[in-house]
């Protein structure tokens, strides 16, 4: 956030540009599947605590943290369900633009519903969407270079 103040002063919205925790979502989705729930409900919570206090505590702020740590792995049922498995499996390769397009409907279903639960402007929504969408492309760009320079080395 001292970066995005610093280039961006004017900006009226306290979302994060480039939201790293979003993609941490998805893959933490993807990779466990509901269990990953349970693996991002104690950071998700402790980060609304440290933000907010006990403002944590509203049912607003409760409500954000269960349509931040369900919407995703909903999502990626949902699609099992509908015949689209985009779970990994051992002998297929990821669909890793298939994994952002889920990040970006998600991105889309957590910041509609966040907005709701708080009542926030329209353009909190856009504020939440680009920070998601960017945090996710820079987490599995990140990735895909780590994983390039590792395969290299071995």
């Amino acid at each position: 956030m001292p970066l995005q103040n610093a280039f961006f002063p004017e900006y009226p919205s306290h979302a994060s540009l480039l939201f790293l925790p979003h993609g941490i979502r998805v893959l933490t989705a993807w990779l466990l599947g509901w269990r990953a729930i349970y693996a991002l409900l104690p950071a998700v919570f402790l980060v609304f605590a440290y933000l907010g206090g006990m403002d944590a505590f509203l049912p607003s702020r409760l409500a954000a943290i269960g349509i931040a740590v369900i919407t995703v792995p909903l999502t990626f049922y949902t699609l099992k369900v509908l015949g689209w498995d985009l779970f990994p499996k051992p002998d297929a390769a990821p669909c890793w633009p298939c994994i952002m397009g889920v990040g970006i409907v998600t991105s889309l279903l957590i910041s509609g519903l966040t907005n709701l639960a708080f009542g926030s402007a329209t353009v909190e929504f856009f504020a939440y969407l680009i920070g998601d969408v960017a945090g996710l492309f820079f987490l599995m760009l990140g990735l895909l270079l780590v994983f390039r320079v590792t395969r290299r080395r071995a």
